[in-house]
């Protein structure tokens, strides 16, 4: 543990002291624009707007809704009245390769759950009965190896049903409201509380060999307690997962038009020090249009984009700019086996490469790591240079200057100069390049941590 590292009630008591430095609440009005200086403009990762893809009520072979349901029965009787029998008690390996196969050919990425101790079957990181210890080896190397480089893997609390007792690993005795995930429990729970029961997720994903810098709440679990849960989600990732400065959370989707859907950057702090950090909740666009939680109501594409590509959801959210985050269930996704949410998702993918060509797939984790540099880069220009300082690095740093160039751009960090290669348009924008359009330049980076230099003439 470096000498940097805050307990986590420490890091809460100095978040609530920290004053202006800190950003609180959902109101967008209260956060404070980037240093940017005059004609520089930060833009979308290489010009283009981040598309994601969020996977809740996934894990290791456990169908969640087969074992969930009658949980959430034995609390509200009246709500949950599906006949979870006829549900496949197991989500296979087999379709997870399916899903992998098609993903990796179209290039998407994502979040994928892995619920630590699903429904209370068993434990992720020891063995689940019903499946052998193999078997559940060979599940998580399937994630660890093939989904993972490009799905950030969470956990989604510890058991997505009961509040577990983290003294003892045992659900509390109480089958009501006020101890389930989903509920009650965690409305009026300190930063710490939320803090060590996430921490406690965390590491049984780590004794799975499974990396995170985030979390996914499940139902209502800390709807009315938003602050709270970012803090502890904060201090549970860099307890566990030493070296993360940029956490993130899912928690919350919008579907209607009009409510922004940009990532909130929360908790900066020591941003000019040897230990930056924050916390991002990613926000979702869509709801689950593709086969439901349960995998018994399927969906409709022309939700997320019609037939004649003009209209739905994900062309509305495109079009404004922002993160398009599709969400999901893994088990309407595998729909009992008939697959009907992944078709619905493949015709969705397949209408918005039509539309947009080529699809600027990111990472949850890499869309936040983005607005926190976004957000949090100090940028001063003379005429002739940017100069950058960035607490936070990111890939795809992409940067509008407006000015007539005299020279090629030449990027100068940590005592190397890289000259930028032209190209003709935004579609071909990556890393290390850039294109002019009269006197608007437009540059894409990977943005280094510290100090750097763009010479522009």
């Amino acid at each position: 543990m470096n000498a940097n590292y805050h307990t986590r009630r420490n890091f809460v008591k100095q978040a609530a002291l920290a004053g202006t430095g800190i950003i609180v609440g959902t109101d967008r009005s209260l956060f404070p624009a980037s240093s940017f200086a005059e004609n520089v403009i930060v833009l979308n990762p290489k010009d283009q707007v981040p598309i994601s893809f969020i996977i809740d009520d996934s894990t290791a072979l456990v169908n969640m809704a087969y074992f969930g349901i009658p949980q959430f029965q034995e609390v509200f009787p009246d709500q949950y009245k599906q006949d979870w029998r006829q549900l496949p008690q197991e989500i296979p390996d087999d379709f997870v390769r399916e899903f992998r196969d098609y993903c990796q050919a179209h290039g998407v990425k994502g979040k994928y759950s892995i619920v630590p101790y699903p429904a209370c079957t068993g434990w992720v990181d020891r063995f689940i009965p019903g499946w052998s210890k193999n078997e559940l080896q060979e599940s998580l190397k399937l994630v660890r190896e093939t989904m993972q480089p490009d799905w950030d893997i969470h956990p989604e609390m510890i058991s997505h049903t009961r509040v577990i007792d983290i003294k003892t690993g045992r659900p509390y005795p109480q089958a009501d409201e006020q101890y389930m995930e989903n509920w009650g429990w965690s409305q009026n729970k300190s930063a710490d509380e939320l803090g060590e029961y996430l921490a406690y997720a965390l590491n049984v994903l780590k004794n799975a060999e499974l990396s995170c810098e985030g979390v996914t709440t499940p139902g209502g679990f800390g709807g009315q307690n938003k602050e709270n849960l970012a803090q502890g989600t904060l201090s549970a990732v860099r307890e566990v997962y030493q070296g993360v400065d940029v956490a993130h959370y899912f928690r919350d989707l919008y579907t209607e038009p009009g409510e922004s859907v940009a990532p909130l950057v929360k908790y900066p702090a020591d941003l000019h020090g040897n230990d930056p950090k924050c916390v991002v909740s990613v926000i979702g666009c869509t709801g689950d249009w593709f086969g439901g939680w349960d995998g018994l109501t399927p969906g409709s594409v022309d939700q997320f984009i019609t037939a004649d590509l003009s209209k739905g959801r994900m062309v509305e959210v495109i079009d404004s700019g922002e993160p398009a985050i599709m969400v999901c269930h893994w088990p309407g996704i595998y729909y009992n086996g008939e697959k009907k949410g992944f078709k619905i998702f493949q015709e969705v993918v397949s209408r918005l490469e039509q539309k947009y060509g080529i699809l600027n797939w990111m990472k949850n984790s890499e869309i936040a790591r983005y607005w926190a540099a976004k957000e949090h880069t100090e940028i001063k220009f003379d005429g002739k240079k940017v100069s950058l300082y960035a607490p936070f690095a990111a890939d795809h740093f992409t940067l509008q200057i407006n000015s007539r160039k005299v020279n090629e751009p030449l990027l100068q960090t940590q005592g190397q100069q890289v000259r930028l290669e032209k190209v003709k348009s935004k579609q071909q924008l990556t890393s290390g390049s850039y294109y002019q359009q009269d006197e608007r330049l437009v540059v894409c980076i990977d943005l280094q941590k510290g100090n750097s230099e763009l010479l522009i003439s």
